[in-house]
């Protein structure tokens, strides 16, 4: 009787073990300058976590859609060449700084907070947190910048979208699985 009752209780706690241990998981990614940090992890039960924020995430060949609780919308473009590289781009709403309204990306935008600014020139020139200068391409019909800087850092592609005295911009940022040591530049090869 009591080998009976071990062998049902031991039945009982490897199949409440096994249960457990088939839950969702999770792909988890961080900055390339912070490979310990996660910024987003996605589960393959469709619950992601983005920025500490929890939401229910679809994915194609070129964004990830999250949706909290209220069903608002998030999409992230991304690209990933490789499974253990992505590259997302963040959105980031700029506010203009000059008279009027403006007719193009020209002039000076920053966010509410003041810690992120580009300026862009008439004569092709831009300045992008009053650090790193160069000159720029656009694509209205693509709706992209190129950011060509004079310091020695890669061309960048951001998508753009104008909506009165509002600039959004889709930035890329360079991920990794979170504690990889794969830091360093990500190919960006795609992302003309």
């Amino acid at each position: 009787m009591g080998n009976k009752i071990s062998t049902v209780l031991a039945c009982f706690v490897i199949t409440a073990f096994s249960l457990c241990a088939c839950g969702a998981k999770a792909d988890s990614w961080a900055y390339v300058h912070e490979p310990e940090k996660e910024i987003l992890s996605l589960s393959d039960n469709g619950k992601a976590v983005y920025k500490g924020s929890n939401y229910k995430y679809t994915k194609d060949d070129s964004f990830i859609t999250l949706k909290d609780d209220s069903d608002k919308e998030l999409k992230l473009r991304y690209v990933q060449e490789v499974p253990e590289k992505m590259v997302l781009y963040e959105k980031l709403k700029l506010n203009y700084q000059g008279e009027g309204s403006p007719e193009n990306v020209i002039g000076a935008w920053v966010d509410d907070n003041g810690r992120s600014s580009f300026q862009f020139t008439e004569k092709g020139t831009f300045a992008e947190d009053n650090i790193f200068y160069g000159h720029f391409n656009v694509d209205e019909g693509a709706k992209t910048i190129k950011l060509m800087y004079d310091e020695p850092l890669e061309d960048t592609v951001i998508y753009y979208e104008l909506d009165g005295n509002t600039l959004t911009i889709d930035y890329p940022w360079a991920l990794v699985h979170t504690g990889s040591d794969l830091g360093g530049p990500v190919d960006e090869g795609t992302i003309k």
